[in-house]
């Protein structure tokens, strides 16, 4: 069966602007086009998008979809139980959530008691999943299963004030580095101060600090599109210039 793009928008609750867009980007070509220029879609087109939602829900970027469709090793069976998998996982988290704002009220209202650690459990657990789609396979694979069930372990033991000062510390650190960049020297008294607070935001996570961990880590921020990402948001080259700062701090 074929579609016309309204009637593909339709079915799939999208707009055409957004098809149109996904086919502007490369991401979602229509089987073909017709003499009055109408897009038409077929059944591999439809699957193609089904794939596209489910990890745009999983909040991956388009560029980063557009990678995981083409690669040759993709399979489409494959995908969809990784989706599964991905997708049980946001509703755990989400019925933790859903849990934590009924005990709140009830607390609230006074049937219950409810502990400050609890109040944050459905937030900690969110920290961790984001972190470990976003990043999971490649840090698991630094530095190993233990290393990293320890760290997710650490945060979600974290107290009410030791996760408020994580948060802090890490908005502390991107505008400190945000600061150092603009400067432009990473021998700087403002970059070596990022350094500290980069390390000091490490050991929140790492049983263990050292600078070869520090300067690894750093280099890995570079190495790695999806770490450069992040913290080239702060500022375009900011991942370099932290990897270069840390190599001053730690030698």
């Amino acid at each position: 069966m074929e579609y016309t793009i309204n009637q593909l928008a339709k079915l799939a609750d999208v707009s055409t602007r957004t098809l149109r867009y996904y086919d502007q980007c490369g991401l979602l070509p229509p089987k073909s086009i017709r003499s009055n220029g109408y897009r038409v879609y077929g059944q591999n087109e439809i699957d193609r998008l089904q794939q596209i939602l489910f990890y745009r829900e999983l909040g991956v970027e388009l560029t980063e979809i557009g990678r995981i469709l083409e690669a040759k090793s993709f399979d489409g069976q494959t995908a969809l139980q990784n989706h599964l998998v991905a997708l049980r996982k946001k509703r755990e988290r989400l019925d933790l959530l859903i849990d934590n704002v009924e005990k709140s009220i009830k607390a609230m209202k006074g049937e219950i008691e409810m502990s400050n650690k609890e109040k944050f459990e459905g937030f900690k657990q969110k920290l961790i999943d984001d972190n470990e789609r976003n990043y999971g396979d490649e840090i698991r694979k630094k530095y190993g299963n233990k290393a990293i069930d320890r760290a997710n372990a650490r945060v979600k033991g974290m107290t009410k004030e030791q996760y408020g000062e994580v948060e802090q510390l890490t908005q502390e650190l991107n505008d400190t580095l945000k600061a150092a960049f603009q400067q432009g020297d990473p021998h700087s008294e403002l970059a070596q101060k990022a350094c500290e607070l980069h390390k000091q935001w490490l050991c929140f996570y790492w049983d263990d600090y050292s600078k070869e961990a520090h300067m690894g880590v750093t280099q890995m921020y570079v190495d790695d599109p999806r770490f450069t990402a992040y913290y080239d948001k702060i500022a375009p080259g900011c991942a370099v210039f932290l990897r270069d700062a840390v190599r001053i701090f730690c030698s």
